[in-house]
């Protein structure tokens, strides 16, 4: 398949557009597809950035299997979170992963769920190691 080099096009694009860094973008794809975009979750899940149906509706993306579309509104949800959460990238993690419902039920900490307790940190360290390679 593609490489992860395949979609920095796409990532730069979209995190300019919502001022969000690339390189939490790339962390964040790494860990939920893979950069496959058909991954499919058995939560159904779908794409390079893993969307819901919902979440897929809610940000105008007609075909979550397409790369732009499924960047475009992954990118823009993550901006949605963290404004939602002061740009705390730990909680907004936490909500891409386990849903906004959990993080706020949890009184704004991360769901003690075990996927996405082990998600959180896994993509703030792959993100920081990103971070130092690419800026």
């Amino acid at each position: 398949g593609a490489g992860q080099g395949a979609f920095d096009g796409l990532i730069h694009r979209y995190a300019t557009q919502h001022q969000v860094d690339p390189a939490l973008v790339r962390a964040i794809m790494a860990a939920e597809s893979a950069f496959n975009p058909a991954a499919r979750s058995s939560a159904g899940a779908i794409g390079l950035m893993q969307l819901m149906p919902e979440t897929a509706r809610a940000f105008g993306v007609r075909d979550p299997f397409d790369p732009a579309e499924n960047v475009r509104g992954g990118v823009a949800y993550l901006r949605q979170l963290l404004d939602r959460y002061h740009n705390d990238e730990t909680l907004a993690l936490a909500a891409y992963n386990a849903g906004e419902n959990a993080v706020l039920r949890h009184g704004f900490r991360i769901p003690p769920y075990a996927e996405t307790l082990a998600y959180v940190p896994a993509v703030l360290d792959r993100y920081r190691q990103m971070k130092l390679r690419l800026n």
